[in-house]
């Protein structure tokens, strides 16, 4: 399915149903494509010709998608946004992750092939975009400085001590594991020096991507600190916080892209 304006389309993507809460509503034209068990959208958010999708959980459900999201509607750019593990003591509940490089944290072909590289690349850390990532930040960065209380309840923002949110740009870990060991952790941080955070999907995606030469984004909400107390208030917090980011920051970013 290719449309008119498919160079300027962008695809949004994100893991689980409670990430892209309320977007469904904010979709203008929508048109439904069931592709593999996954369900499609088409319109326009905010003015931005889009496709959306959720991917599932995990490295598989993520490439599968994005590899069907770029083969049937022939999207130009590709961002995932989510939440993920906090890796780095400097960061806190409710901080924004802006991806600048991704690695699989269990990608090990060891001693055929170095620990982390994908086998038969020669390549390890994959890059995101640097444009689009940057217009990522610049929303994110608009969205905290005028948006933030607008669209995250008081009570939210006490709760989960939203008062000084930072954003930070880095490497992403991806594996099909939660974490929720504070020795793993320590153990990747060792192995992974400037590891921000830890998640399921991302790493999948930027190999799909480039291998298709898409160019790709990734953004990811803090919303715990990875250790064993990793799942406390998850489900309250990505409803009542990382969905409402992902409204703010997407509103931005689609209004932005109207002026590139």
């Amino acid at each position: 399915m290719q449309t008119s304006n498919s160079k300027k389309m962008i695809a949004f993507v994100f893991a689980m149903q409670e990430e892209q809460q309320g977007l469904e509503r904010q979709l203008q034209n929508k048109e439904v494509l069931i592709r593999g068990k996954r369900r499609y959208l088409t319109g326009s958010l905010w003015g931005q010709e889009c496709v959306c999708v959720l991917s599932g959980i995990g490295k598989v459900a993520a490439a599968s998608t994005v590899t069907s999201l770029i083969e049937n509607f022939k999207v130009g750019s590709i961002v995932l946004i989510g939440v993920a593990g906090a890796a780095d003591d400097a960061l806190k509940i409710g901080d924004i992750v802006i991806a600048t490089t991704l690695v699989q944290h269990d990608m090990d072909a060891s001693p055929l092939f170095p620990r982390f590289e994908i086998p038969l690349t020669g390549i390890s850390h994959l890059s995101t975009d640097v444009a689009l990532s940057r217009q990522l930040g610049d929303a994110a960065d608009f969205f905290l400085e005028n948006d933030h209380e607008n669209h995250v309840s008081d009570a939210a923002i006490a709760q989960f001590n939203l008062q000084n949110v930072k954003i930070h740009h880095g490497l992403i870990a991806s594996g099909d594991q939660f974490i929720n060991d504070r020795q793993v952790l320590a153990g990747l941080k060792r192995d992974l020096p400037g590891l921000l955070a830890v998640e399921m999907e991302g790493a999948a995606i930027a190999q799909v991507c480039h291998d298709f030469e898409i160019p790709f984004a990734i953004l990811r909400t803090i919303s715990d600190d990875a250790g064993e107390h990793a799942d406390y208030n998850f489900s309250q917090f990505i409803i009542e916080v990382a969905a409402q980011y992902s409204l703010g920051i997407l509103h931005n970013f689609c209004r932005q892209q109207q002026k590139t």
